[in-house]
């Protein structure tokens, strides 16, 4: 690559070099010697050697780092539309994914409030029941209180008013004993 540079600026170089010295010569040396009083044709002749060899140099490197240039270009558009598109599905993914945990949110929710209102009403139903139990064993123990202080009332009245001498004593006298006791 170097050596094609180097070639090109040398090509470029010492004809401009031996074309620029001209030591004062007028346009009549050049006519005396070609016979015209013009360049103009060999100049360009001279310049589409020039064109030719600088082509010949230069194109093949311009045209191959070009296309590496495309390539690469295509190859990162490439890359980035890949990316863009797994983003997207990423996106559409991840869309879907709170949809659906959303939805799932509002039955957990649903559930959750049933649960809870089932569960009062049979929190509330089994304190119903539990409290019937305890008033009717409050009833039931204070239906067994008071037999036990009428017979502790009725054994107590016996023993203090009966004796064995009182023995003979009739049911009315016992009655209205009692009746006494208990009033």
């Amino acid at each position: 690559m170097k050596k094609k540079i180097i070639i090109t600026l040398l090509a470029l170089g010492i004809p401009a070099l031996l074309l620029a010295s001209g030591h004062g010569e007028g346009s009549g040396h050049y006519e005396a010697i070609t016979g015209r009083s013009s360049d103009f044709v060999p100049r360009i002749f001279n310049f589409l050697i020039f064109a030719g060899l600088l082509y010949y140099l230069i194109a093949e490197p311009v045209r191959n780092f070009f296309s590496a240039r495309k390539e690469k270009i295509a190859s990162q558009l490439k890359e980035i539309e890949r990316r863009l598109q797994e983003a997207k599905e990423a996106r559409k993914a991840a869309e879907q994914a709170l949809a659906e945990s959303e939805k799932k949110a509002k039955e957990i929710l649903e559930d959750a409030q049933k649960e809870a209102s089932l569960l009062t009403e049979r929190y509330q139903e089994l304190g119903e029941r539990e409290l019937e139990a305890l008033e009717r064993q409050y009833r039931e123990r204070m239906e067994v209180e008071e037999r036990k202080m009428q017979r502790e009332t009725i054994v107590s009245l016996l023993d203090e008013n009966i004796q064995s001498d009182d023995i003979p004593l009739s049911g009315t006298q016992v009655i209205e004993t009692l009746a006494k006791k208990v009033a």
